[in-house]
């Protein structure tokens, strides 16, 4: 697609940004808390051009002036919200804090391979303008404006609040929620104006899971199970959606055409994804439409091991779903054509806990015949499972890393904490469907300077499918 002269970040429609070019660049965050390294989280870019002498090298690094942020997830100052309006540039990449609620802001538009912080919002400026921490996703607004969401409060407890930063200045503004009535807990959300709408999910209380995950603590409460629909022009919250007790509803994501009015939610612990969309009366409600069963296993922390889905996306043409089953080890592509019915057509093994010659011993599986093999690539056997997934313009290559989160790691996938995680690529058959892992790709960030490092969420610096919203 040819750029306008009056035309802002991003691309006009989800299929122009199809034919966007091929990213050369990925940018990740790699956190040391929880690692027994007392060095800063940064930001790693990677090289990831195949024509490179550099290709799955790390080119530059980024480190935060502070200790055991944990850097999680990322958005932009500006994206396709904002392609009407040439006056927006996407040149700073917005970086919260899980742990300790500082937001970095990120300068990409210097040098897009060697960036460099041009702000730093401290937790003081949270915890007083909006009662608010543990930021989680960030996503640029139409107006200009930036939307973060948050997990708690300053003390801890949670709370499924909102803080809004301006887009040019980078200070916080106040909370976008109005009233006094937020979800008992946050994490992520997605905005469809056209349909007046956003719905937020969440994860856990901050302080329940800042260490690890204690099955009790979903009797107590601290984990949550609701879509929560939110009234985008009032920015009230008007509904909770049941998913079930202990669902844990992670990543959300609308279809990507901005006059649809469903989307999907993927739930970590019932390893389920569930279909959410508006009805005929107006509100909203939401159906189960796949489910992974959980696997009977010995020398394992329970006797039944769900997959555990956390992190999903849609291709920008909302032909293909794709997630990650971060404890059994897979990675599922299904053809969305029906939504209701979405239909398997590709599943890959990287890794997992249930790999054979590993501890865990699977007893009954209603999936596989036997445990799968363990993967290797370039001589290393791949440790941890895949987790946060990342998926080419174009549909083609999917990339994915094994971290999920430093105090999960460690109680889930010690080897992770002594290896470091590592990014691989995928290559999706978006024809047919399929999947196959490109065995000449390996990022390995047990090998960094400093030691092994945990890398996190994907970016490319143009944009991708999950962190673009059209309105």
């Amino acid at each position: 697609m040819a750029k306008c002269g009056a035309c802002g970040p991003g691309y006009a429609t989800p299929l122009d940004a199809m034919k966007g070019p091929r990213e050369e660049i990925v940018y990740l965050p790699c956190i040391y808390r929880n690692t027994g390294i007392e060095k800063p989280d940064y930001l790693a870019t990677v090289d990831v051009d195949p024509k490179s002498p550099h290709y799955c090298q790390v080119i530059h690094r980024l480190p935060m002036p502070n200790l055991k942020d944990e850097l999680h997830h990322s958005g932009w100052n500006a994206c396709s919200s904002c392609f009407g309006d040439a006056t927006k540039k996407r040149n700073c990449l917005i970086l919260p804090s899980l742990i300790s609620s500082r937001i970095y802001v990120v300068d990409v538009g210097t040098d897009s391979r060697a960036p460099r912080i041009r702000k730093i919002v401290e937790p003081v400026e949270l915890f007083w303008k909006c009662n608010v921490a543990n930021p989680h996703t960030s996503h640029c607004l139409g107006s200009g404006d930036i939307l973060i969401s948050c997990l708690g409060d300053p003390a801890g407890n949670g709370k499924g609040g909102f803080i809004l930063l301006d887009g040019e200045t980078f200070e916080v503004k106040g909370n976008w929620e109005n009233g006094e009535k937020v979800p008992p807990l946050g994490y992520d959300f997605w905005y469809q104006p056209r349909h007046n709408v956003m719905m937020s999910t969440e994860w856990g209380t901050p302080k329940a899971l800042a260490d690890g995950f204690n099955p009790a603590d979903i009797e107590r409460g601290h984990y949550g199970c609701h879509i929560n629909v939110w009234d985008w022009s009032t920015r009230t919250y008007i509904q909770a959606i049941d998913l079930g007790k202990g669902s844990i509803p992670l990543e959300i994501r609308f279809l990507h055409n901005p006059a649809a009015a469903e989307g999907f939610v993927g739930c970590a612990l019932s390893s389920a994804v569930h279909r959410f969309y508006k009805t005929e009366k107006g509100d909203w409600a939401a159906e189960k439409v796949i489910e992974v069963p959980s696997k009977k296993v010995q020398g394992w922390l329970l006797p039944d091991m769900p997959g555990l889905i956390t992190d999903i996306l849609i291709s920008l043409d909302d032909r293909f779903l794709y997630f990650s089953n971060w404890l059994h080890g897979d990675i599922r592509q299904y053809d969305i054509s029906d939504t209701r019915k979405p239909r398997l057509v590709g599943q890959v093994f990287l890794g997992g806990s249930i790999t054979k010659g590993g501890p865990v011993t699977v007893v009954e599986d209603k999936e596989l015949q036997s445990q799968p093999e363990p993967l290797v690539i370039k001589g290393k056997k791949i440790p941890g499972g895949p987790q946060m997934i990342q998926l080419s313009l174009d549909g083609k290559r999917l990339y994915v890393t094994s971290s999920l989160y430093s105090g999960w790691d460690k109680q889930f996938y010690p080897d992770l904490i002594k290896e470091g995680s590592v990014m691989l690529q995928i290559d999706v058959d978006t024809e047919k469907g399929g999947l196959k892992v490109n065995k000449n790709f390996l990022v390995d960030f047990g090998k960094e300077p400093d030691g092994p490092v945990l890398a996190h969420e994907i970016r490319y610096p143009g944009g991708d499918s999950t962190s673009d919203i059209w309105i």
